[in-house]
């Protein structure tokens, strides 16, 4: 299987994480804010039993430490999240990496580190969260495949499933999705979808 998975949820809980588990989705990235040390250890933990034994690869969002500490074999990073971290720690620990990057410089800083994959967002207008960087657009996504080579490209960013044909089409090999999941009204039917709609990128 891809990693990522060409489906990508980001969810902001365990309730979530569950629920998208029991779905069989392939890769979830588990993003939750303002955590401490032993707050982020315990999500962490409790995160990685919930997939235990399921198809479901887990992503740890920002806290790396907890990550490493707790044995997660998947984390991604913003740029805010890089600055900070312990690179070197992380892959010592085996860890795969990804990075979140919004325009060339930090692409360019994100490829100094040999991701195992990089995000580009946003590529529509998102509400989730407030945005210093304006909407890409689909043709970015071509652009920055030629860049980034043999490296899977992740396009998030207020991206739907009718969004889907275009994007993969571009040349990203995974979309990341938040609001056409969580904010759907029939979740668990917009997760199976996807699911469809991406078995034959796999």
């Amino acid at each position: 299987m891809p990693y990522p998975d060409p489906f990508y949820p980001v969810i902001d809980s365990l309730a979530w994480l569950k629920r998208l588990t029991a779905l069989g989705v392939g890769t979830v990235q588990l993003r939750a804010k303002n955590l401490d040390t032993d707050g982020a250890r315990a999500l962490v933990r409790e995160a990685l039993a919930v997939t235990r034994g399921s198809a479901t690869k887990l992503v740890v969002n920002d806290y790396w430490q907890a990550a490493i500490d707790e044995g997660a074999t998947h984390v991604h990073l913003g740029q805010e999240d890089l600055a900070g971290a312990d690179i070197a720690a992380i892959r010592k620990a085996g860890l795969t990496l990804g990075f979140s990057t919004h325009d060339d410089a930090e692409l360019d800083n994100a490829l100094r580190h040999a991701p195992d994959y990089v995000a580009l967002g946003p590529i529509f207008f998102t509400t989730l969260k407030a945005m210093r960087f304006a909407p890409q657009g689909v043709p970015k996504i071509a652009e920055w495949k030629k860049r980034v080579g043999a490296i899977p490209l992740v396009a998030i960013g207020g991206i739907k499933l009718e969004h889907a044909d275009e994007v993969f089409a571009a040349g990203a090999q995974s979309i990341a999705v938040v609001s056409d999941v969580t904010q759907h009204p029939d979740p668990d039917a917009r997760v199976r979808a996807w699911l469809d709609r991406t078995k034959e990128t796999v």
